[in-house]
């Protein structure tokens, strides 16, 4: 598919692009060029319609990766720059898009929402149905609206919508070292692995589901916190997200057996 990522030369579309692209003919709109210059790229940012459009132009479909400013997880301290930055890219550059998008017919799509939706001091989510969107922060805050804009779109225009939360977005390198630091502080993070990630993304883009569908996407391989089920269901039951790999050069190839 011709996939545009949206915000792609972020942190996390650097992880999962080298996967995405051995699938996907990829187009990058950002405000920042992607490290990988082969990439076909447009600069701009999504709060301008004309760039947008410009974008969307020939793709298939996309996945929203945009964020700016984020904030504390536990608190709703913010300055006046951060509530502007994260309004604008979350919740009115998501309507835009989503508008956009749906114009030229484009009706399937995935939207990268965080864990940080949720009051991050809790040691249990019991499911992706039942935990409410309830983070104090202001970036918390701007990817819930993002949300409902996504659950509006879905609504209103028969969209299909996967959103995504994830959490702790790693390289290789940095989740073998990660997952093995004690759980400590008020916030615990299971960090997830670049190909888990991918994988998710992936499964996702295989997805046939109607309308907005949400799904945990976490490093919690034994499900000591997250419940992973929906996830292991219906994204494919390789994903280490359940699965303890003891070995540091160990691949997550199974998940290309399962789709949604």
């Amino acid at each position: 598919m011709r996939l545009l990522l949206v915000g792609g030369s972020g942190r996390v579309g650097s992880m999962v692009i080298p996967y995405l692209k051995t699938k996907h003919s990829i187009r990058i709109l950002d405000i920042e060029p992607p490290a990988d210059s082969t990439l076909d790229f447009i600069e701009g940012s999504v709060t301008n319609p004309k760039t947008v459009q410009q974008a969307l132009e020939g793709m298939d479909t996309f996945i929203y990766m945009v964020m700016k400013n984020p904030t504390s997880e536990i608190s709703s301290v913010a300055t006046f720059e951060d509530i502007v930055a994260n309004h604008q890219v979350s919740i009115m550059g998501v309507h835009l898009f989503l508008h956009a998008a749906n114009e030229v017919g484009i009706k399937r799509g995935i939207y990268t929402s965080t864990f940080t939706v949720h009051e991050r001091m809790r040691n249990h989510f019991p499911s992706e149905d039942e935990v409410p969107l309830k983070n104090p922060s202001v970036y918390g805050l701007t990817k819930g609206l993002g949300e409902k804009i996504c659950q509006y779109f879905c609504h209103e225009h028969q969209m299909a919508i996967t959103a995504l939360r994830i959490t702790g977005p790693s390289t290789r390198s940095q989740w073998l070292e990660r997952r093995t630091l004690p759980k400590s502080g008020p916030v615990h993070i299971w960090w997830t692995d670049e190909e888990d990630l991918a994988n998710a993304y992936l499964a996702a883009l295989s997805s046939n589901h109607p309308g907005f569908e949400v799904f945990f996407i976490a490093g919690d391989e034994e499900q000591k916190e997250i419940n992973l089920s929906k996830s292991s269901l219906l994204l494919g039951e390789s994903l280490s997200l359940i699965i303890n790999c003891e070995q540091s050069n160990c691949l997550f190839s199974s998940m290309s057996k399962t789709t949604i």
